[in-house]
């Protein structure tokens, strides 16, 4: 009798749903710095709502929730709610400042559209790889 020797699938390291510019995680160090407590990353998100359908959301994460997606991009850690994945893969998270605004900015492969005022977009989740 032969004995077969199952070995585990050696997986491809996943790509990161998100990117951040080093505009971007030099604010993020910024703000956390800044905090009134120490936190375990910045929550980033999707959420319904805006003139074009969904709007990107931002918040302090006192902790990872199990299902969150945890990037690490310069030294900075970004949590994304799981809802928000397929809509977020691809994207690069920039900061920019302006003669009349300092913001964030999402570059997103996934959007298909965005109100005149930029604060809503239209997102197409990522379709799932074969």
């Amino acid at each position: 009798m032969e004995t077969s020797v199952v070995t585990p699938r050696v997986r491809r390291p996943r790509p990161k749903v998100v990117t951040l510019s080093d505009a971007a995680a030099e604010r993020v160090r910024e703000i956390m710095d800044k905090a009134e407590q120490p936190y375990a990353g910045l929550r980033v998100g999707v959420k319904n709502g805006g003139c074009a359908g969904q709007e990107y959301v931002l918040e302090y994460a006192a902790k990872a929730d199990p299902l969150d997606e945890v990037v690490e991009d310069h030294g900075v850690t970004i949590l994304i709610e799981p809802k928000a994945i397929l809509f977020l893969i691809g994207t690069t998270i920039d900061y920019e400042t302006t003669r009349l605004s300092s913001k964030f900015v999402f570059r997103n492969p996934n959007e298909t559209d965005a109100c005149g005022c930029g604060e809503s977009v239209t997102i197409i989740p990522a379709a799932a790889a074969d």
